[in-house]
């Protein structure tokens, strides 16, 4: 499936590879939005099922422990923070760009004054909700399609779409961050597989810190985008294998194959359609994708980590359904929310708590 394109507030969305993804995942107003599906690029007309399925498996032993409610923060790294929120938008910072962004979860007013809001490079306008494309305006001039950002150590290309997105979801810092933790500290190189991959900023700070990197993503357009973002940081020598497909049939013939992955990520569309026309649903679909992630980990994995952008639900409905499915696996579910906090102008200063998705996430122990 065609994998995100558009993220937290994309409206778009892709299919089980999802190009387009999440809607501007961060809070956006729940509409069914994939990811960016919109950026997921073309839909056919023709619907077919997301990939051939096969029973769930049935489980039994204990289910594993459980950390809840769980809030992973963020108050932003590298290039980017989040400045201030308030009356329906985000103003964030990336790199040498101010952006303003629409933001449906921030009910209450700004902090900073209007005269703050003002001085900004790009302001995205139009359609706003997760199915349209809209359009930036550059109050102080044109810029360039694309600009240089760093997180994590890792050199990436911001890009102003259709779809609101710029090229990354920084709420994910908080996962790449325990992930990069991982991998340094393993000993050995982890195998990590990324579904839904989008633009790669993961899978290169998996495997800048040493990891054997497998990336899948069915937008032709975000695997292009990712290898650009290789490129910019001449890292074309890291052992990234990057995987146009629809995410679903990718695991499916792993699982036959009898390949097995340290670290799995995955982070699919509400709804998308892949590059076949396959129509991915997540309420549908979600539990034989984890099922099969769970049957693709390794002896010795590490974890299965599990985000969930513009969904009407509690993050309990991915937390259960992650420890039904690592039943006598042994080990911890922890679930909760992705937050980003305000840091003001200066990136320093801890203001109001922005939520931007639901995570489950499996470790060991």
């Amino acid at each position: 499936m065609k994998q995100r394109e558009r993220r937290p507030g994309q409206k778009k969305t892709s299919g089980p590879s999802g190009e387009s993804r999440r809607d501007d995942r961060a809070g956006r107003p729940p509409k069914p939005v994939a990811r960016p599906a919109a950026a997921r690029e073309i839909v056919r007309e023709a619907a077919v099922p997301a990939a051939p399925e096969r029973p769930l498996m049935t489980r039994s032993g204990e289910r594993p422990a459980e950390r809840v409610p769980v809030i992973l923060e963020s108050l932003g790294a590298g290039d980017f923070h989040l400045i201030d929120s308030g009356n329906g938008e985000k103003l964030e910072q990336y790199g040498p760009y101010r952006i303003i962004r629409p933001e449906g979860q921030a009910l209450w007013r700004p902090s900073l004054p209007s005269h703050v809001w003002e001085k900004v490079d790009a302001v995205f306008t139009g359609d706003t909700d997760e199915e349209g494309s809209g359009r930036w305006r550059f109050p102080k001039g044109a810029l360039g399609e694309t600009w240089p950002l760093n997180l994590l150590g890792v050199d990436f290309l911001g890009r102003f779409t259709s779809f609101r997105h710029v090229g990354v979801f920084p709420e994910q810092i908080v996962h790449w961050s325990w992930m990069k933790e991982q991998v340094e500290k393993a000993g050995r190189p982890l195998k990590v597989l990324n579904l839904f991959g989008y633009t790669g900023v993961a899978s290169l700070v998996a495997a800048v810190a040493g990891a054997e990197v497998t990336h899948v993503d069915a937008s032709k357009k975000a695997i292009g985008w990712a290898r650009e973002n290789q490129a910019l940081g001449r890292m074309e020598k890291l052992p990234i294998r990057w995987i146009c497909e629809d995410a679903m049939k990718f695991i499916l013939r792993e699982e036959r194959r009898g390949s097995q992955y340290d670290i799995i990520l995955t982070d699919p569309p509400k709804f998308g359609r892949g590059p076949n026309g396959e129509v991915w649903h997540l309420f549908e679909h979600l539990p034989l994708m984890l099922d099969v992630c769970r049957e693709i980990l390794s002896p010795k994995a590490v974890g299965l980590v599990l985000t969930a952008y513009s969904i009407r639900a509690s993050f309990y409905s991915i937390h259960e359904l992650m420890r039904e499915t690592m039943r006598g696996a042994g080990g911890v579910v922890e679930s909760g929310e992705l937050v980003i906090r305000e840091a003001g102008l200066d990136g320093k200063m801890p203001g109001r708590a922005l939520s931007t998705s639901l995570f489950s996430r499996w470790v060991p122990k």
